[in-house]
């Protein structure tokens, strides 16, 4: 196991490392960098007197990455990291950490166009289906998650499902990032800096996710066809499929997927706030 010296600490911060794991790996890991800028920030806020933690500030001592998975042979994925964080008292703060980065979710909302407009009348949710081991499941409903390419559009495997069975492609100019809306910016280095996005497992985990509105409407006829074609019923060995789900009722069709609980409590409320 090798160590070494986080860059630009002081005090200095060791960081053991896993053997199939080298520093320039780590230091490449874009989750890693995310994570370590944020709580370094958070932990220079307890400097003004105002913060709760002031009298006995809370340190970074070391890391110890415990374990690590690499997609594909080749690209770090998941790590597995113990932090220590204590003060001068002997006080620790929880630092188990699973690393995985952001990703987004999508709402997509489809309407019929001869449907008045500005109303909510006969919204429909696009949901994903598939298989969520960590979770023991195969046939999860959640609202399509993945990741915004290069262009800022919508892509990944739940991106490419809905290419293919609806021939919609989510483009960057027509998402509205409701996160972004509802959380306000820090506005000083007094204020943590956070992501504007939702944290599903802080306990134990640093992903964010923004949550993105995409809203269409649609000939009738064509929501209708694809009611009929998106039930979520899979064919046999289809990994990932697409159903529809009223807006009025996706948070219980969907209410074990966080984003979809999120997605749905945020579009309320910027809907009553009028910000969208």
């Amino acid at each position: 196991m090798s160590t070494f010296t986080l860059p630009n600490s002081g005090p200095e911060i060791p960081v053991h490392l896993t053997p199939n794991l080298s520093k320039e790996q780590l230091l490449a890991f874009p989750a890693f960098n995310t994570w370590i800028s944020t709580l370094r920030h958070s932990l220079s806020t307890q400097t003004s007197p105002s913060h709760a933690f002031h009298s006995a500030p809370y340190i970074l001592r070391k890391i110890e990455v415990q374990s690590v998975d690499f997609f594909g042979g080749k690209r770090l994925g998941f790590v597995k990291l113990q932090a220590d964080v204590s003060n001068e008292n002997g006080e620790k703060l929880p630092g188990s950490i699973f690393l995985r980065g952001g990703s987004v979710g999508m709402m997509l909302i489809l309407q019929p166009d001869d449907v008045p407009e500005n109303t909510e009348d006969e919204k429909q949710v696009i949901l994903t289906v598939q298989p969520r081991i960590p979770a023991g499941s195969l046939a999860l409903a959640e609202l399509p998650a993945g990741m915004l390419d290069d262009s800022g559009t919508f892509a990944g495997g739940a991106a490419k499902e809905i290419a293919e069975e609806t021939g919609l492609e989510i483009a960057a100019s027509d998402l509205i990032n409701m996160t972004e809306l509802a959380i306000p910016t820090a506005s000083s280095d007094s204020e943590e800096h956070l992501q504007q996005a939702m944290y599903p497992s802080p306990g134990g985990c640093d992903e964010f996710i923004p949550l993105l509105l995409w809203q269409k409407r649609v000939p009738r006829g064509q929501l209708k066809e694809w009611q009929g074609k998106l039930t979520g019923l899979r064919e046999h060995g289809e990994k990932i499929t697409l159903m529809l789900c009223p807006l009025d009722q996706v948070w219980k069709h969907g209410g074990r997927d966080a984003k979809v609980l999120a997605g749905w409590a945020l579009y309320q409320g910027l809907k009553q706030e009028g910000k969208i």
